[in-house]
């Protein structure tokens, strides 16, 4: 029975946020049950700011912070250093190896090293690094369809930013060939 619970961190401003909303809008699209409880740091840009999603096939009691976590998204290295126990054992951790020389401490659980901001300057736009560790994510669990993060992408960003569909679209399947 499916019950992800996930840990995306990173620096204000990564698109940690962004990140989780789209896999719980995802997952809304689809029926499933999603919960998304933001934390922000004091400084919003450039201060440590996660979230925790949980996608489920049954009812979801309320929003927790998650602290047996299916994933962790670790974009920076405080991140890693703050949410990695707080994986469950045999969970995927997701590390940004574009901002983290650090390999994972425990041996219980499964890293995966994606070079995200290098992937989103090849595609000509560092600022969807975010997208790029998403894609990884949803290739390792299938939790929600790549069709459907098509459609979260217009309820978190709107038609204002309509225009960025395709090189988010880019950088999701560039993240699932990471991790392929």
């Amino acid at each position: 029975m499916l019950n992800e619970k996930v840990i995306c961190a990173g620096f204000g401003g990564q698109g940690v946020m962004s990140m989780g909303q789209m896999l719980t809008y995802a997952g809304m699209i689809e029926d499933k049950q999603v919960s998304w409880l933001p934390s922000y740091g004091p400084e919003m840009r450039g201060g440590t700011a996660n979230c925790n999603v949980i996608v489920s096939e049954s009812l979801i009691g309320s929003p927790i912070i998650v602290d047996d976590a299916t994933c962790a998204i670790v974009m920076n290295l405080p991140s890693l250093d703050k949410f990695e126990a707080d994986l469950a054992p045999q969970g995927k951790l997701l590390i940004n190896s574009s901002l983290i020389e650090k390999k994972a401490s425990r041996d219980d659980v499964i890293a995966y090293y994606i070079p995200a901001n290098e992937i989103a300057i090849e595609l000509g736009n560092d600022k969807v690094a975010n997208m790029v560790m998403l894609g990884a994510y949803i290739e390792l669990t299938h939790v929600v369809e790549v069709e459907s993060l098509h459609k979260a992408f217009m309820k978190v960003f709107g038609e204002r930013k309509a225009h960025l569909i395709d090189i988010n679209m880019k950088a999701l399947e560039k993240g699932a060939a990471a991790v392929k």
